[in-house]
């Protein structure tokens, strides 16, 4: 598919029809119901400049919820910081966390039509946030999408060494006690392989996906 024309077909894409880069559509809309049917089909979408764009690469990265084990440096840096964990409690704030400026980046695709998209899917119940706080400040943060037993990781930030690391190893613990069969990390790379990520296939993903997304768990369960 030529990168500059836009998808016209029924939604969503097929992610199996994606390129070598894992670009799978341009176009389309961030409206709950498109953007929903798009992660259940293996889809997200990842920056709309200049153009909404789709992805689905292989192999994909992806947080083992059963095996997954954070180092002891860390857990020595949860206590060293006396971190407290929330889920929920402030999400717009771990979105504009997220969509900071960092050493080497001084822009992001976590643009507003991004913060809005995912704030309705929030009042919705679909997207999470966790928060880190060092007593009442806000020190960093992961959010991501919810459908069935699937979580979809979109974006992390820390201010605190090593508290974007707290909060994914919180999430994951959150997962594995709510019944949580998948956890995507999207794209792998070498930070999200230190930090315990593992490359999936795309055939693997997509039927695993199936399974997760129709089973029932929920990430505000007590």
């Amino acid at each position: 598919m030529p990168r500059y024309r836009l998808y016209a077909g029924p939604w969503p894409p097929d992610p199996r029809s994606a390129d070598a880069d894992g670009l799978v559509a341009l176009g389309g809309s961030l409206e709950p119901e498109p953007l929903l049917a798009a992660y259940r089909a293996g889809l997200f979408p990842w920056s709309s400049r200049p153009v909404l764009n789709w992805w689905s690469p292989d192999p994909r990265a992806v947080f083992d919820v059963q095996t997954f084990r954070p180092h002891e440096s860390l857990e020595r840096s949860i206590r060293r910081g006396a971190w407290r964990f929330s889920v929920d409690r402030d999400f717009a704030g771990v979105m504009r966390g997220c969509a900071e400026p960092k050493p080497g980046r001084t822009s992001t695709w976590i643009t507003p039509d991004f913060m809005n998209a995912y704030a309705e899917l929030h009042r919705r119940g679909y997207a999470h946030s966790v928060e880190v706080y060092e007593e009442e400040e806000l020190v960093g943060g992961i959010y991501g999408v919810a459908v069935g037993a699937f979580f979809g990781g979109e974006s992390m930030f820390r201010r605190r060494t090593d508290a974007s690391k707290a909060a994914l190893a919180h999430l994951v613990a959150r997962l594995r006690a709510c019944g949580f069969l998948l956890f995507d990390g999207q794209v792998p790379t070498p930070h999200l392989a230190s930090l315990g990520a593992l490359p999936m296939r795309k055939g693997e993903f997509l039927a695993r996906l199936r399974a997760a997304v129709d089973a029932p768990a929920s990430l505000t369960a007590p």
